[in-house]
């Protein structure tokens, strides 16, 4: 029943972006003193999982690329590349100037020197989870290259800002902003139809199922789409000609379970150091949280840079977070897929 797989996986960025025509315009517009070789101003989409942030930055940016000639962009995931080093490297590669580089030996200076000298089309670089950065400085420095345009995906500006300095706090504040709310549940039944017309045989699977695993998704398309591979897998698997009732039902915990799996395996070492106490005690408070992790750690954070990561993980349902922050608490959401086999 699988016609077309790409468009069910992480990363497909649709030939046309559904609900999101307002966004679309607005960076259309930030961006479009590239058509005339101008930088355009560093800009934060900012919004909760799963809205469409990443996909509408690619999008935009490859609409932008097919418009004029002279014109490339970078993709960098500051989660999987959160040194600055492997940021600065993902950047150069990209632009096919990392020949000489070695990992262990080149020094910070010299990958900054080879993009201050960088001659080519004007890049757009999108820094999808930019609060994920070590070393904020980096957004700063980049910041003040014309060649570049920087695009900054997050959650929300305040983590993206924590532990910057003022020079890149006051460079910044004044930036562009385009800010995404989550899908309703009929907007995320149309984003899955879409792919399903592109990625399955038609009767594939019913409008009501579609209906079923939205309200699962709670607003995040990143849920649902894979809520929807989940299932398109199993009935694959099965010989099944359609997509059961059955078969949504079992895909909804899978699927959760699979994304938890995936984002845990993307922390980075400090926040996996707080999700593995966290995991140990079941259910701890911010105080002691804080102590085990500075025990275990030889180079431990700052309490306001803890907190961050903390609510980072809350976001994506990697822990949860329950309470005030007076009586808060850090639970495992682990027992919630203990039954899925």
């Amino acid at each position: 029943m699988i016609t077309d797989a790409r468009v069910l996986r992480t990363g497909f960025v649709p030939r046309e972006v559904e609900h999101r025509d307002a966004e679309v315009t607005h960076l259309t517009e930030i961006l479009a003193p590239l058509t005339d070789g101008n930088p355009a101003d560093t800009t934060l989409l900012l919004g909760p999982s799963g809205v469409g942030k990443t996909c509408l930055a690619k999008y935009t940016a490859e609409q932008l690329r097919q418009e004029v000639l002279d014109v490339e962009y970078q993709y960098v995931n500051c989660w999987q590349n959160f040194s600055e080093f492997r940021t600065l490297y993902r950047i150069l590669e990209g632009l096919g100037k990392t020949v000489d580089i070695h990992r262990q030996s080149t020094p910070r200076d010299e990958l900054y020197e080879r993009l201050r000298k960088y001659d080519g089309p004007p890049c757009v670089v999108i820094l999808d989870e930019a609060d994920q950065l070590e070393d904020k400085s980096l957004l700063y420095h980049l910041h003040e290259l014309p060649q570049f345009s920087m695009l900054l995906v997050a959650n929300r500006e305040r983590e993206l800002f924590g532990n910057a300095d003022e020079r890149l706090t006051s460079r910044l504040t004044g930036c562009e902003r385009v800010r995404f709310d989550r899908y309703d549940s009929d907007e995320l039944v149309s984003i899955m139809d879409a792919r399903v017309k592109s990625g399955l045989e038609e009767g594939a699977i019913d409008r009501d199922q579609l209906a079923t695993i939205a309200d699962a998704a709670g607003g995040d398309a990143r849920v649902a789409l894979s809520i929807l591979r989940t299932a398109a897998r199993q009935a694959h698997q099965s010989y099944e000609s359609q997509i059961t009732d059955d078969i949504v039902a079992a895909s909804i915990p899978e699927a959760r379970a699979e994304r938890h799996e995936k984002d845990v395996d993307t922390l980075t070492p400090h926040q996996r150091t707080l999700y593995e106490i966290i995991e140990e005690r079941d259910a701890v408070s911010p105080s002691e949280l804080y102590e085990e992790y500075r025990e275990r750690m030889d180079d431990p954070k700052t309490d306001r840079t803890v907190r961050n990561y903390l609510s980072k993980m809350d976001q994506y349902d990697v822990i949860r977070a329950e309470g005030t922050s007076r009586d808060r608490t850090y639970r495992s959401v682990s027992e919630t897929f203990e039954n899925v086999e």
